[in-house]
């Protein structure tokens, strides 16, 4: 994607991707709760005619390029529109579609939200090395239809009644856009795992069956899933609970960039870990994981390592 296609994406339909949606319109004119920060009243506006945001308390606005960079505290023009694809509205099974959406119209139609068992979705998730009865605990299958065509996609359920929704060729959100806290029952923990995204959640518990089968410690910790890195903000509050915080995040800008505001707010009074350094290399937690599956795979190949054959430790250590 370039800038100028970029430029073409409508801000509402971009901002309902990410799980925003209008206060109240009046006129040509959209308001919003600002994305960038918790508030009761809108101050963020978009101009549907001009395809332009303000934000009112931030005095600043401009194109999706600046939303964009304000969302992932970054600079840089080929990580934003990498971003921006990745996020788009109308992001079919085939190619993106950049045709005016209708204000009225909803993206998911027809929904429903059932137990995770489409044999598509699990050879996806099975492909990018996650346990396929951890996906079925963690995560729903959504049904819903759009442009007249039948879709289904993963669902990873956030704390306000969303869902991230992933499939091989779409990813987006099923509004409200929230961050997503699995408390363990029983004893209150005292320490919390972050991630950016529910896959990288899904690969730490791979990870961590993996490597101790018998004593995995799944429990052993609350998470957060902070469903998109802009989100990070959201999770301050809750982290508040916690005496130590491992952060999952990605090894890019955008990554270091959370883990700053965390160690901002908490750096001084609470055990802050950075544990991008386990994955360094990878981009993020599940690439990693893909690698530890393909190597596997590559010895049990030369080596002629049956299926019955003990497991090798993978090194993954937290």
């Amino acid at each position: 994607m370039d800038i100028q296609t970029a430029k073409q994406i409508r801000l509402e339909e971009y901002l309902h991707s990410l799980g925003y949606s209008p206060v109240k319109r009046q006129g040509i004119n959209l308001w919003y709760k600002s994305p960038f920060r918790e508030e009761t009243e809108a101050s963020f506006k978009v101009n549907t005619e001009r395809n332009q945001w303000y934000d009112f308390a931030l005095g600043k606005g401009g194109n999706i390029i600046a939303l964009a960079s304000h969302l992932y505290a970054t600079d840089s023009v080929p990580y934003l529109l990498k971003r921006i694809e990745e996020q788009a509205p109308h992001v079919h099974p085939v190619s993106f579609s950049f045709r005016k959406q209708s204000f009225t119209e909803p993206s998911f139609q027809q929904l429903e939200i059932v137990p995770l068992s489409s044999p598509a979705l699990l050879a996806y998730l099975q492909g990018r090395g996650i346990n396929l009865e951890l996906a079925k605990r963690e995560c729903r299958e959504a049904r819903y239809t759009h442009n007249g065509k039948r879709y289904f996609a993963i669902a990873f359920p956030n704390g306000s009644g969303g869902f991230e929704v992933r499939n091989p060729y779409f990813k987006g959100c099923i509004a409200p856009k929230e961050i997503s806290h699995i408390r363990q029952s029983g004893k209150v923990r005292n320490t919390c795992y972050i991630f950016e995204g529910f896959m990288d959640y899904l690969s730490f518990l791979t990870l961590r069956q993996e490597s101790c089968p018998n004593y995995p410690e799944l429990d052993g910790q609350d998470y957060i899933v902070l469903n998109s890195v802009s989100n990070v903000n959201k999770a301050l509050y809750p982290l508040g609970n916690y005496e130590r915080i491992h952060c999952f995040f990605d090894n890019d800008h955008a990554g270091m960039e959370a883990l700053q505001q965390i160690r901002k707010e908490y750096g001084r009074n609470r055990y802050i870990r950075d544990a991008s350094q386990i994955y360094s290399g990878c981009k993020d937690l599940n690439e990693y994981l893909q690698k530890q599956v393909e190597r596997k795979r590559q010895v049990q190949s030369v080596k002629g390592v049956s299926s019955q054959s003990p497991k090798k430790k993978n090194g993954f250590r937290l």
